[in-house]
């Protein structure tokens, strides 16, 4: 079993930087895929950045240049760095984990707000 905690959310004016975190506990971090997905209110929720087990990362197009994903094995720590931040990137971002090897598993934290906003 494995638990997923968000943590970084908060208030920022356009423009503004917030560097998201998400700590796991159990074992096996370093073969979990990790993404943050978003979901703004009335919207579907939507993948923003994924990291896979060997460190490639991809994107949303909207956030692309923008944002960067990140991991720390060591820590069972996975970072969303997001700069120059929009009113359109307001939503409540969740951690999620999918484990690459057999058996199959999948979970999600919590989720943690992000307001963007003067």
């Amino acid at each position: 079993q494995v638990q997923l905690v968000e943590s970084g959310g908060g208030l920022v004016q356009p423009g503004g930087s917030l560097r998201l975190s998400c700590a796991a506990s159990g074992s096996g971090f370093n073969i979990y895929v990790m993404d943050w997905y978003r979901q703004a209110p009335g919207e579907t929720r939507e993948l923003v950045a994924r990291i896979t087990v060997g460190g490639s990362t991809d994107y949303a197009d909207s956030v692309k240049g923008r944002f960067t994903i990140s991991k720390d094995n060591a820590k069972n720590t996975v970072y969303l760095q997001m700069n120059s931040l929009k009113p359109e990137d307001t939503a409540v971002y969740y951690c999620h984990g999918k484990r690459a090897a057999l058996p199959l598993r999948d979970y999600w934290g919590q989720g943690t707000q992000v307001t963007v906003s003067s």
